[in-house]
């Protein structure tokens, strides 16, 4: 897109009509390519600099905190924690399911199904389609 390169259907259409229509619009190879569209790049120059800084992860640990005293005054600071572990480890990017938050927390299968329950009703983790049945992710 940022090279000035979009989808169409442009020639598909002009085949389509050749096709069906009986019209003689011409079809050439060489009107299709985009070459020559692109200037050499020099990738390690062009690469991000993200430099040795680690991401600014505080405020959403508070709102984690937050959404889960919000939900319920009760939940254990150890709870928390182990929230808290997961998002480290699986961030807001990356979907995980029962069995990497008993890896990650080391909480058998019946208390991570738990804890996975209790951050999907406290609206902390939101359900993710397309990746398998009980994959979620942080909001």
């Amino acid at each position: 897109m940022k090279n000035g390169v979009h989808e169409t259907t442009e020639y598909l259409e002009l085949f389509l009509r050749n096709l069906l229509l009986d019209e003689k619009n011409e079809l050439h190879n060489r009107s299709m390519h985009i070459s020559g569209r692109f200037k050499e790049t020099d990738f390690e120059s062009a690469k991000a600099d993200i430099g040795n800084t680690e991401a600014d992860i505080e405020s959403q640990k508070a709102d984690i905190r937050n959404k889960l005293l919000a939900f319920s005054d009760m939940i254990s600071e150890k709870t928390i924690n182990h929230t808290f572990e997961l998002f480290s480890k699986c961030g807001k990017e990356e979907y995980f399911g029962r069995t990497i938050v008993e890896d990650i927390t080391g909480l058998k299968s019946t208390r991570a199904s738990e804890l996975i329950k209790l951050l999907v009703d406290s609206k902390v983790i939101v359900s993710v389609t397309g990746h398998g049945k009980g994959k979620y992710r942080f909001q």
